[in-house]
């Protein structure tokens, strides 16, 4: 097939579109709380917490129906992208109000635009898919996710190049480490079967990581909870990240921010060296 003619194929998923309903379950949600060491966590009828709506409406395929990532094969709701490495890139969300814990919620996604850009490294695909969260017919939370899908990485490993240092002076900073109870955890908990999260080997090996890679989501849920904590008390209206470079297992980050324009925050993730790994905004309500 002509390189037009996958372009017209990926091209052809826009507007695809598929529902999935699901109860924001209380036992989900405090096995997250235990995930990220929390106190306490929302009980029935409290609000559930920004980024944990991503603990729910996850495909459940089965085990014949994963590629060799460990992800779902390609070509169902997502179109059959041909480039063998995948991530979430980031997103950009609206909390309009509260998903109430133990409500029943229905999740509207679909298919808003398939596009491919020259990277450093080749070709790349982004996929970007809008995701409509709403309890009793009501949205509650808006999304708009890029999924990127890249070429296998280069011999030599996939951070071989020193990163340069981020230079940004923070307000606020809060030291962390995953390690890969956390990992496994969140991974369970979202029913992400991507080995670069567990499979140590499959890692290094087949995509060119020194060690098991952080979720991407995992470190914006991290940001959007140290945003709620920076907010005065006021409720996230809106919170977009992008990733920039992979966190790893048992290497320290740290959370970081400061005051913004209007009331918002600007908030990062810096790895271990200094990189920036996860840039994003908070606006409150």
């Amino acid at each position: 097939m002509s390189e037009v003619e996958l372009e017209n194929v990926y091209e052809s998923w826009i507007g695809r579109e598929e529902v999935h309903t699901a109860r924001i379950e209380a036992g989900a949600v405090r096995a997250m709380a235990a995930t990220l060491d929390l106190d306490a966590a929302p009980t029935p009828g409290e609000a559930l917490p920004p980024g944990w709506q991503w603990l729910f409406f996850n495909p459940a395929v089965r085990r014949s129906g994963l590629g060799a990532d460990g992800h779902p094969q390609r070509g169902g709701f997502l179109p059959p992208i041909a480039l063998p490495r995948r991530m979430w890139a980031g997103s950009r969300i609206r909390y309009l109000q509260s998903v109430p814990v133990d409500a029943s919620a229905t999740r509207t996604s679909r298919i808003l635009k398939v596009e491919k850009k020259a990277g450093k490294r080749g070709t790349l695909w982004f996929v970007t898919v809008g995701h409509v969260t709403s309890c009793d017919g009501l949205p509650c939370i808006e999304e708009e996710q890029d999924i990127v899908y890249r070429e296998a990485a280069p011999p030599g490993g996939a951070n071989a190049a020193a990163p340069a240092v981020y230079e940004a002076q923070a307000q606020w900073r809060r030291d962390c480490r995953a390690d890969s109870t956390l990992l496994f955890r969140y991974s369970a908990l979202t029913f992400n079967g991507h080995r670069i999260h567990y499979d140590e080997t499959y890692a290094r090996d087949e995509e060119g990581y020194p060690g098991l890679v952080v979720h991407g989501p995992l470190t914006a849920t991290l940001l959007q909870q140290f945003a709620v904590e920076h907010g005065g008390g006021r409720r996230l209206a809106r919170f977009d990240f992008r990733g920039v470079s992979p966190l790893f297992v048992d290497r320290a980050f740290s959370l970081e921010g400061r005051a913004a324009a209007e009331g918002g925050l600007d908030l990062w993730a810096r790895g271990a060296q200094g990189e920036l790994a996860m840039s994003a905004t908070a606006v409150f309500a």
